[in-house]
């Protein structure tokens, strides 16, 4: 059925402990020659059966399907998406008036690597990493339809900007099954624009959702400033919680256009926010001391290994500079998004910009991404996000 792949000697231990990864140095050599994209069975140099999974061009080979030598077909996406939806309608994301917004696939955490699905309303927005999973998207799009109890009316397949580009595929972003002109989701009962069609990732950090609440909790009476603030998430959470004053910004003039838009969805005619198209170093630079609560939550410093160094150093210069401009008693909410940045490389960074400051500094929260965001426990790779919030004297 499917083609083999021969795994060299003692190389099948990481499969053991069901990590979903093969990297193409374990191979030893495949029966055939499979496209890729295919299914194939992966093997001991012994031939014993060891997984299933997408068979793929570059460091990692194949991505794990399952470890049970099934074939992948109808059912199987069937099974995946339905137990994915039951775990987000058990842990209350899904199912829910107050919140119609959240992450229905997040790849090795729901032993589905390569796929990400957030639903937003009733469209499901679709993301493919490998060309497996871009194979598959019509299986896959049949079974969020079929598997979520009537949740998911349309999927949106956006796929353009994630897909290996040496695989030629001329991929198109669009609706494959469905469609629907209704972009406004609710979470945690605000309503947001969300812009699947141009907008970056699916069109929303759904990973922030719990950090928002707690920044909701910190918000009333205080001077916040939003950086890196796109489609405004944390902003308009903060003037739900009595903040008295607002400031996004983004270098995007699309991004502020879209937080004025969510704000104005929420709070018409509030005179409490301001948003500014502007470089977050020059606004840091400029600005005085007139906030007491600051976010700091930019886009992946670092994408890769070799960008680590020059990723911390970045981290380092914009915490040193909120630590410098905040307010005494001031709250500070700081992110890192960045895969190959671990919690200790981000930790030292905020540290070492705090004592530059030579402010005495707590940790009030560690943060990390929510529960629709599971790590899978043979995979701690992926954890990603991690943040703190920090109590600045």
């Amino acid at each position: 059925m499917y083609k083999n792949v021969f795994l060299k000697k003692g190389k099948e231990e990481s499969l053991k402990r069901f990590h979903p990864w093969i990297f193409s140095g374990a191979i030893h050599h495949i029966d055939g020659e499979p496209e890729e994209g295919d299914v194939v069975r992966v093997v001991s140099a012994e031939g014993k059966f060891l997984a299933v999974g997408h068979w793929q061009i570059g460091s990692i080979a194949v991505r794990v399907l399952s470890f049970s030598d099934i074939e992948i077909n109808a059912a199987f996406w069937e099974e995946r998406v339905r137990v994915a939806y039951n775990m987000r309608c058990a842990i209350g994301v899904a199912g829910t008036e107050q919140n119609n917004t959240y992450r229905l696939i997040h790849g090795e955490g729901d032993c589905l690597p390569g796929l990400v699905v957030d639903v937003y309303g009733k469209t499901a927005v679709m993301q493919a990493h490998s060309v497996g999973m871009h194979v598959d998207r019509m299986a896959i799009a049949d079974a969020l339809l079929s598997q979520t109890q009537g949740a998911v009316e349309h999927v949106y397949y956006k796929s353009e900007t994630t897909l290996p580009f040496k695989a030629n595929l001329g991929q198109e972003n669009g609706f494959i099954r469905g469609g629907s002109a209704d972009n406004i989701a609710v979470e945690n009962g605000l309503k947001f624009h969300i812009d699947w069609l141009k907008g970056q990732k699916t069109g929303f950090f759904v990973d922030q959702r719990d950090n928002r609440s707690l920044l909701e909790h910190y918000a009333q009476g205080r001077a916040l400033l939003n950086m890196f603030c796109y489609t405004g998430g944390f902003s308009v959470y903060a003037m739900r919680g009595g903040a008295r004053l607002v400031h996004s910004v983004d270098s995007s003039a699309k991004a502020v256009d879209l937080v004025n838009k969510n704000i104005e969805l929420n709070f018409p005619g509030d005179p409490r926010h301001q948003a500014f198209a502007e470089d977050a170093f020059k606004y840091l630079d400029a600005m005085g001391d007139q906030y007491d609560l600051i976010i700091l939550d930019p886009p992946a410093f670092a994408k890769h290994k070799d960008s680590l160094k020059q990723a911390l150093k970045g981290y380092t210069r914009l915490n040193a500079k909120a630590f410098e401009k905040i307010q005494p008693g001031g709250i500070l909410f700081t992110f890192s998004c960045s895969q190959v940045v671990s919690k200790d490389n981000f930790r030292t960074a905020v540290f070492s910009a705090a004592a530059q400051s030579g402010r005495r500094v707590r940790i009030l929260h560690q943060l990390h991404q929510p529960a629709d965001h599971p790590i899978n426990i043979y995979h701690p790779e992926g954890e990603y996000l991690k943040g703190l919030v920090l109590y600045v004297e």
